[in-house]
């Protein structure tokens, strides 16, 4: 069957990989490559923020956990670790928590272990997953979905599907972060406060927040919003204090009340995945797949 994925995210690479492993013919269709996507600006922590409905958000975020956790292991090269850390003051029913393995609580903190993806290095290796799978990648605009030349069309565009298929329930939560040099922290901590305050170790890197604005559209990155996030987390976590700041980034997360997955005659819609697009994306991808063959996958 020939598929047209539209969108060069992590959403649509995933979907794209995981099409082509079903034995399907796959063109991938990217508005921007890689660094101009917003999962480039995430962070790649596994944790589902902004993602809604519970039970279906809990099966794809532990689909993906253990696709990542076996990257770790098995494929260095896909930029993928896992890191142990600390949350303070987590949800009371943990309902996110069933493919965690070293979960530990306190009074007000849990400690665990998740898979972060360094994502300058995690989006172009999916990027070759998908080429070197027999599929291609192209950069173009889609202002239709029902004019692609295509058997199956998979809507992977995220906020770009507010103007697409005129979806007025998606909105943007404007995240801004501060890239600071490798090595600047070994483990991950989420730090409690009025504002996101968080430090991801990276491969190459390490990941400082940050922000969640509803309804903000501005990719600028503020410069006092940058002291706060730098104040705060070497609040949290000192030794970052020295470290090298390489990037001030902002990203806009798709949000939604909930994930659109679902087939719409032949299109199969995938978004709005608010700030888990890298914590859903290999559950959302197998779904993508039985909703695109019209049968259950093997899991």
């Amino acid at each position: 069957m020939r598929v047209t994925v539209v969108g060069a995210g992590v959403i649509g690479l995933s979907c794209a990989v995981r099409l082509l492993e079903a034995g399907h013919e796959v063109d991938v269709i990217g508005r921007e490559r890689t660094s101009g996507t917003t999962s480039a600006v995430a962070g790649g922590f596994w944790f589902p923020y902004l993602a809604e409905p519970r039970d279906r958000v809990t099966a794809w975020a532990t689909e993906t956990f253990r696709e990542l956790a076996r990257l770790a292991e098995e494929e260095p090269e896909a930029g993928v670790r896992m890191v142990h850390g600390t949350q303070h003051n987590p949800e009371a029913d943990l309902w996110w928590a069933e493919p965690l393995t070293d979960l530990t609580l306190t009074e007000d903190r849990a400690e665990f272990t998740v898979p972060i993806a360094e994502m300058p290095v995690y989006l172009p290796w999916l990027e070759r997953r998908v080429t070197e799978a027999g599929g291609s990648i192209t950069t173009g605009t889609v202002d239709d979905l029902a004019s692609l030349d295509a058997d199956v069309v998979v809507n992977a565009t995220g906020l770009g599907s507010r103007e697409l298929v005129g979806d007025t329930s998606l909105y943007p939560v404007q995240g801004q972060i501060v890239v600071l040099g490798p090595g600047a922290a070994e483990e991950w901590l989420e730090a409690d406060g009025a504002d996101p305050s968080y430090v991801f170790p990276r491969g190459g890197d390490t990941v400082v927040g940050g922000t969640s604005v509803p309804h903000a559209w501005d990719q600028s990155p503020d410069p006092r919003t940058a002291e706060r996030i730098l104040a705060d987390a070497t609040a949290a976590v000192p030794e970052i204090a020295n470290a090298e700041v390489r990037a001030h980034l902002v990203g806009l997360r798709p949000a939604r009340p909930s994930v659109r997955l679902e087939r719409e005659g032949r299109v199969v819609h995938c978004y709005g995945h608010g700030g888990a697009g890298v914590t859903l994306s290999w559950g959302c991808a197998a779904e993508v797949v039985e909703l695109v063959s019209g049968q259950p996958t093997q899991r």
